[in-house]
């Protein structure tokens, strides 16, 4: 299961945090961007700081593959998290991610403490079920959650390299003019929607990254490699959305995936 969050700044947890009642959002984040600066030289504030508006997988099972957001745009901050950890529940499924490790699940473990979440399963380190005392979700060397930057990255990380530019060197579209730092004035303007879609366009490249790696370490052969890639081509088209369809026609079709 392959994972992506996108998150906006925390302005009623600064509010409590700093003392800025009567503020607007927009003064909060600026009070809170400016704090951030002067304590680091960086305004990306911290992780504890971020509130999750978009959570987006894509899940490859024997079923086939499937690329979905989770709730719809009503849904809570609360629901959402529950729903991520939920499926980790109920189908235990390996992880994959890019910058999982170093954003996207601390963000989900301080909303998820936050919001009195149940993620016992994802928490468990051998406990409960002995197999996961060896593979667990936690530690950093174990498999069960794959964090492409810091693997590919050999752990170190000045050689980190970030989702779009791997994307694009492997042939795929990339992030298609959304990026991170547009989210908070997208969300702003009411597009929820144009985040949720942006979303599910990172969580196809990280999935198809992935799929590259799977075949560097020998997980799986070349033409497995483009039968998979011919699944996701499909699988997306099929599902007749704008956002995909702008996708694919940035994929040129290759002799080389299918």
């Amino acid at each position: 299961m392959t994972f992506d969050i996108e998150t906006i700044p925390d302005v009623d947890g600064g509010r409590r945090l700093y003392g800025l009642d009567g503020l607007s959002d927009d003064d909060v984040y600026e009070a809170m961007s400016f704090r951030q600066m002067q304590k680091s030289g960086s305004d990306f504030l911290p992780l504890h700081l971020h509130r999750i508006v978009a959570i987006s997988v894509a899940f490859r099972s024997q079923d086939g593959f499937r690329v979905w957001t989770l709730g719809d745009e009503s849904s809570s901050e609360a629901e959402m998290v529950q729903r991520f950890f939920d499926g980790i529940e109920r189908f235990a499924p390996d992880l994959v991610s890019l910058n999982g490790s170093g954003f996207d699940l601390p963000v989900l473990h301080y909303r998820a403490l936050f919001h009195g979440i149940d993620a016992s399963r994802y928490w468990d380190n051998g406990d409960d079920n002995r197999e996961y005392r060896y593979n667990n979700y936690l530690s950093r060397f174990h498999w069960r959650h794959i964090d492409l930057m810091d693997v590919l990255a050999g752990f170190q990380i000045r050689a980190r390299a970030p989702l779009d530019e791997v994307a694009v060197m492997l042939g795929y579209p990339g992030k298609l003019g959304m990026s991170g730092d547009k989210v908070w004035p997208t969300y702003q303007a009411g597009d929820l929607k144009a985040i949720r879609d942006y979303c599910e366009t990172d969580v196809v490249n990280t999935h198809l990254v992935y799929l590259h790696f799977e075949h560097m370490r020998g997980r799986i052969d070349s033409a497995t490699l483009r039968r998979e890639q011919a699944l996701v081509r499909r699988s997306i088209a099929e599902m007749q959305v704008a956002h995909f369809e702008q996708y694919l026609a940035a994929w040129p079709e290759l002799a080389s995936d299918g």
